[in-house]
């Protein structure tokens, strides 16, 4: 059975705060770990997972699928993981080892193939941002999802962000009236510029497998965050505009996009880059009365109706099963709760949406209805 969710109030520097956290946490399991296979290594965000999952006691990782065996070798060697863990075949790996989750850290375009052989087990996955390359292949993970029913859970880093969360409730409680516009500021220097693994960087800039460059990679971000400020709702247009600002290093993809999105009464900037002098992840949220501003993962400047100047405070902190990802799909899988919000199905298929929007509004030119489309 789902336990309910307690909210008390938090005062913050003179801001009233919901709280952001279950008043409880328990497993309805036995006390054995989630038992997860990881399909796919050339996603480096695969290291920073397999480094928390391999001290944590509440999961366990039971099969690793890699077709490159180099690849495969070297995390087994990093990581001084049991090579018998080591698949080459999604397929026989989910007969042979049953996982309860699967933990999808292939390219982007190979997450509709994993989700439908996951689908065909019942087996729920975990991906890491975004869904998917294509509305088509979005789609087709929503049927195979709903079809086999299971949850389906997008990772994104900001999730687990206190900020976000912060932000995303003085939004819904009314403090800064109703959104009129937010920016979303996202990126890096660039993946070759950050060292990225090989492996990481060949399918990131190859449009194919990635769907596009920056604007892909980090106008998702923006996407998830809008979609989830506006409870569910699409945007009425997408206009992008995307450069190559340094196609002697990215050739293929864009480095650098920027999206309007708009709705009947707000609007949101959503700024992806492959060329910021610093990582960035970070949101400005203006309302009728008010502005509230994230600052990196836990902090935020607030300045609401009659306030004099901005105020810096920090963020309440998050905790289970909110507050990451591994312990958000153990309280899925065991039924603790239902996904909704940044990681759930519905809203990134949204997501998907304007991304392929984007993408078209930036090849042609011009602004994409999607009310048309």
């Amino acid at each position: 059975m789902c336990k309910f969710i307690s909210f008390v109030a938090l005062v913050v520097v003179g801001i009233s705060l919901p709280a952001i956290t279950l008043a409880e946490f328990s497993s309805q399991s036995t006390g054995k770990p989630l038992r997860v296979a990881i399909v796919g290594l050339v996603h480096g965000h695969v290291a920073g997972f397999l480094g928390p999952a391999l001290k944590r006691s509440d999961i366990q990782i039971v099969g690793i699928v890699e077709p490159d065996q180099q690849l495969a070798h070297r995390y087994t060697n990093q990581f001084k993981l049991d090579p018998q863990l080591l698949y080459s075949d999604v397929e026989q790996m989910l007969t042979t080892v049953q996982p309860q989750a699967v933990l999808v850290y292939t390219d982007t375009r190979d997450h509709r193939r994993v989700v439908e052989a996951a689908a065909r087990h019942r087996i729920p996955v975990m991906m890491e941002k975004p869904l998917s390359v294509s509305v088509e292949d979005a789609l087709a993970i929503k049927r195979a999802a709903d079809a086999a029913h299971i949850p389906v859970l997008v990772n994104y880093e900001t999730t687990w962000y206190p900020s976000n969360t912060a932000v995303y409730h003085l939004v819904r409680d009314g403090a800064l009236g109703d959104i009129r516009k937010v920016v979303v500021h996202d990126g890096h220097k660039g993946p070759k510029e950050i060292n990225v693994e090989p492996e990481f960087l060949s399918w990131l800039t190859n449009p194919a497998r990635n769907g596009a460059g920056a604007l892909f990679d980090f106008g998702c971000y923006g996407a998830d965050l809008m979609t989830w400020l506006m409870q569910g709702a699409s945007p009425i247009t997408v206009t992008a505009v995307t450069q190559q600002l340094k196609p002697e290093i990215y050739p293929r993809v864009d480095d650098e996009a920027t999206v309007i999105l708009t709705y009947p009464k707000a609007q949101a900037i959503l700024q992806a880059s492959w060329n910021w002098p610093f990582d960035r992840k970070d949101m400005e949220v203006y309302g009728e009365t008010g502005e509230a501003i994230t600052i990196r993962r836990d902090d935020i400047r607030v300045r609401r109706h009659g306030d004099a100047e901005e105020r810096q405070q920090s963020a309440p902190a998050l905790t289970a099963p909110y507050n990451d990802s591994i312990s958000y799909l153990i309280a899925v899988v065991s039924g603790e709760i239902r996904p909704t919000g940044l990681s759930a199905l519905d809203t990134n298929v949204i997501v998907v949406r304007i991304l392929d929007a984007a993408r078209e509004s930036a090849r042609i030119g011009r602004t994409i209805r999607l009310t048309d489309r």
